[in-house]
C-alpha cells in the first residue's frame, strides 16, 4: 500500500540507521534543513523495530551495522504490506551489497564517501517518485496488462509467464508496468531512471542497464534474444508491441 502524499505543510519523517555517529548528526542537520523530522537508530535492531513500530516516509540505511544488517533490514520491511520508500548506503567496494540491496526491494543507493548534496537530492527525487505514485494510484487507470505469455496485475503486483508466477523486486516490477504501458514507445536511459526511480543522473543509467538485464533473464525464454525487453541500439528501450490476440 502506498500512502498518500503529506500536504506541503507536514514535515517528512525520516529513520536514518547509521552507527557512524558523526555521519549521522551531519545527514541529521542536512535533512532537517531541507524539511524533514528526523530519527536516527545506531544499530540494526533499533533501527528495525522503529521502523516496524512508527510511520515513516523514508528509510535512510546502511548496509554496515551492528547486530541486523543493512540488507537484512530491507527484506524484513519489504515483507510488510506497506510500501517504505529505502535509499541504501554502502561501502564504496561492496558491490555485491549494492546489487544485492537492489535485488531485495531497495529504491536507491549511495557510495560511501558520497557528497550531503547528493544524498539530499536522493532524498528529495524518491519523495517526488511516491507523491506521483500516490497520486497515480488515486486516479482511475489500468489494472492489468497482458503481452504474449505475459501477464500483469498491477493492483496485486502479481506477474506470471505462461501461467507461472514470477518473483521481481519492486523496482522490477515498476520498470516492467512502465513499459507495458507503453508498448512499442522508445525510452532512454535517462528517461526510465526519472519515470521509474524519480531522479535522472546520467551517472547512474547503469542502474537501468542491471535492472533491465535482471528483468530479461525472469522473462525472457532467451535473454540474449529478447521477446518482450527490446534494445533501441544508441537510443535505450521500447516493450514489444503485441496483437490483442497473441498467446
Amino acid at each position: 500500500m502506498i500512502r498518500k502524499p503529506m500536504p506541503s505543510h507536514e514535515s517528512r519523517r525520516v529513520l536514518l540507521v547509521e552507527d557512524d555517529r558523526d555521519i549521522a548528526e551531519l545527514v541529521r542537520l542536512h535533512l532537517t534543513d531541507a524539511g524533514c523530522q528526523v530519527q536516527i537508530a545506531h544499530d540494526g535492531a533499533e533501527g528495525l523495530a522503529r521502523a516496524q513500530a512508527q510511520p515513516f516516509d523514508l528509510v535512510v540505511l546502511d548496509v554496515m551495522l551492528p547486530g541486523l544488517d543493512g540488507l537484512e533490514i530491507c527484506k524484513r520491511l519489504r515483507a510488510g504490506a506497506d510500501y517504505l520508500p529505502i535509499l541504501m548506503i554502502t561501502s564504496k567496494a561492496s558491490e555485491l551489497d549494492r546489487v544485492l540491496g537492489l535485488e531485495l526491494g531497495a529504491d536507491d543507493y549511495l557510495t560511501k564517501p558520497f557528497s550531503i548534496g547528493e544524498l539530499v537530492a536522493r532524498v528529495k527525487a524518491l519523495f517526488r517518485r511516491v507523491d506521483a505514485m500516490a497520486a497515480s494510484a488515486a486516479r482511475p487507470q489500468q489494472t492489468s496488462y497482458t503481452a504474449g505469455e505475459l501477464a500483469i496485475d498491477v493492483d496485486r503486483r502479481v506477474v506470471t509467464l505462461a501461467g507461472r508466477p514470477v518473483e521481481l523486486t519492486a523496482k522490477e516490477f515498476d520498470l516492467l508496468v512502465h513499459f507495458a504501458a507503453h508498448p512499442g514507445r522508445v525510452f532512454t536511459r535517462a528517461q526510465l531512471l526519472d519515470k521509474v526511480w524519480g531522479y535522472s543522473n546520467i551517472g547512474y543509467e547503469h542502474t537501468v542497464n542491471s535492472h533491465i538485464n535482471r528483468l530479461r533473464s525472469k522473462i525472457e525464454q532467451d535473454p540474449a534474444k529478447p521477446r518482450y525487453i527490446l534494445t533501441v541500439w544508441s537510443v535505450g528501450y521500447k516493450f514489444a508491441e503485441f496483437p490483442r490476440d497473441a498467446a
